[in-house]
């Protein structure tokens, strides 16, 4: 349910004119009668920054070192600070507010002015709180319903409520609020390194950095598939930690519903890391037929409402084992193989010895099986799909609707929200300067808040993600080659010989076959948006019955905020 207003906000200006309240497990802390900060931080790299910083005590928390940070560089401390965080700084000399949100986004920050106050907090709620019937933001509402995530930043299903983007500082003082870009993702020439062990050396060192700026005092949880990424980070948090009795692994199997075998290739690298797997059947517990009846309720729309029962009964069970758990998104994106852009790059810039170089490894790094998948696409031995494309507008949306927001122009206009402009890494420059990130934040910040634990990723610490990114597409994209050549001897065979192997299915769709569709009830309150008679049916593709899981999201939502 939304948070009740607090009959006195938790002021951090004294000035009375700014308000924050970081109602989500924040931590507070003060540097004299000067410098106040409350927030949500978790830093990386904080021996580096202490060194930077002088004789500063190793307990000196994450928040105390963000103050100093700022008491020695002031605004520009943020060019020193990088993790996980969103936080407000009041300044009582300057008479002033910083509020900062980290570079990727994964933690949340919105923003607000009422007659009273400008607000700041990192619970969308609470804000949303000190005013009743708050007009909806209705392009959020559209990128919701036709894409599932936003393709602004700054937007929320409240037209008056901002977010504050990845990467910016808000400042907040006598001459009203400005936003700042203090960080944004840059990707200029590749890392080219004299040797292959080099690259190996490297993102062992870099990942072995975030693991351990990322673990809590006892047991550590891996969410572990049997795929390449999270049993890399089961491997490296067993040699961080230099005891496998610290790691507890999951891994989520279905038995019914899909064969990938995902058990059998966690069980071989369990083993062969010595560490807990716990192995959870999936098939029950991908949706929740009774979602409605339940009382978790969230910020915003998300099809996550859906299953969030069961999302909080398995959330309790890891919370039980450990406090703190690592996700291994990212390399996916970060090692895309976009072996045209990265060779039609070389070519205009005639780097011929390295256009040369560069054919020679990736024929090299495809080897027999490769050449031989890839001459069964050509001669029609082996079909492959195509995508559909995503700025068709469902079918369902009402055309009033679209025509008054002029969606399939903005669709166009947008695509997914990320920069693909760039010359030799457009997809994963696209997909790391897009908002979809910061809906996947959402998500699990969301299950957080129903289990009683934290998300981590360390793939996503900057100097890992910077150096996927860096390191030339071909050959180290083929089939994400930098990670499995890495972890040669540090994982079994079979893990690192494994395919990539998407889902087989839409797992929520798969039970919902069985048990039906969710209904719109009377009086519900998406009929301007879409037209409930042209959602699609039992019979219907998963992707598009996937899509409209959303409306029921969204409607479920407006009735419980009384926005109908």
């Amino acid at each position: 349910m939304a948070s009740q207003v607090p009959a006195k906000p938790t002021p951090v200006g004294r000035s009375g004119h700014v308000a924050l309240l970081c109602a989500q497990g924040g931590v507070h802390a003060s540097l004299g009668d000067r410098l106040w900060l409350t927030g949500r931080i978790r830093l990386d790299a904080r021996d580096e920054l202490r060194t930077r910083l002088g004789s500063l005590s190793a307990s000196t928390s994450d928040a105390g070192l963000c103050l100093e940070a700022y008491a020695r560089w002031g605004d520009a401390f943020t060019d020193y600070i990088a993790g996980d965080f969103a936080f407000a700084l009041w300044d009582e000399e300057r008479q002033r507010l910083l509020a900062v949100r980290d570079r990727l986004g994964v933690r949340a920050l919105f923003q607000t002015k009422t007659q009273q106050a400008w607000l700041v907090s990192d619970s969308l709620d609470w804000l949303a709180a000190w005013e009743a019937g708050r007009p909806l933001d209705e392009y959020w509402i559209a990128d919701f319903l036709t894409l599932g995530v936003s393709r602004e930043f700054e937007r929320t299903i409240y037209r008056d409520i901002k977010r504050v983007p990845p990467g910016h500082r808000l400042r907040l003082d006598d001459g009203g609020l400005s936003l700042r870009r203090y960080w944004k993702l840059d990707l200029a020439e590749p890392l080219y390194l004299p040797r292959a062990a080099a690259y190996h050396e490297r993102f062992r060192e870099l990942l072995s950095r975030a693991v351990s700026d990322r673990l809590p005092a006892g047991k550590v949880g891996i969410a572990m598939s049997g795929g390449v990424d999270s049993t890399t980070l089961a491997a490296t948090a067993v040699e961080v930690t230099g005891n496998p009795s610290r790691i507890v692994a999951e891994c989520e199997h279905y038995e019914r519903l899909m064969h990938i075998r995902e058990d059998h290739y966690a069980t071989l690298a369990a083993r062969h890391l010595g560490i807990e797997l716990r192995i959870r059947p999936a098939d029950d517990i991908a949706h929740d037929p009774q979602w409605r009846s339940r009382s978790l309720r969230t910020a915003e729309p998300t099809v996550a409402r859906l299953n969030a029962h069961n999302m909080q009964q398995v959330g309790r069970e890891m919370a039980a084992l450990s406090p703190v758990w690592l996700d291994g998104e990212g390399p996916d994106n970060a090692l895309t193989l976009e072996r045209n852009a990265y060779l039609g790059w070389l070519w205009r810039r005639r780097s011929w010895l390295k256009l040369s170089q560069t054919v020679l490894q990736y024929g090299f790094a495809k080897g027999f099986s490769g050449w031989s998948q890839t001459l069964a696409r050509r001669t029609g031995m082996r079909h492959v799909p195509e995508l559909e494309p995503f700025d068709v507008l469902p079918p369902w949306l009402r055309e009033d609707f679209a025509k008054k927001l002029n969606l399939a122009e903005r669709q166009k206009a947008l695509g997914l929200g990320g920069d693909s402009s760039h010359p030799w890494h457009p997809l994963a420059f696209d997909s790391f300067t897009s908002p979809a990130w910061q809906s996947y934040f959402d998500d699990h910040a969301f299950e957080e808040s129903l289990a009683g634990f934290e998300w981590r990723y360390p793939f996503l610490d900057l100097r890992v993600l910077e150096f996927m990114l860096a390191v030339p597409p071909v050959p180290w994209g083929w089939k994400k080659r930098l990670i499995r050549t890495s972890m040669r001897g540090r994982l079994p065979r079979a893990v690192l010989a494994r395919e990539k192997t998407p889902l087989g299915c839409y797992p929520e769709i798969a039970t919902m076959r069985a048990t039906g569709l969710p209904l719109l009830p009377e009086g519900h309150g998406v009929g301007r948006f879409v037209d409930p008679a042209s959602l699609p049916i039992l019979a219907a593709q998963d992707p598009d019955l996937a899509l409209s899981l959303g409306v029921y999201a969204l409607d479920d939502w407006l009735a419980e905020k009384c926005q109908c």
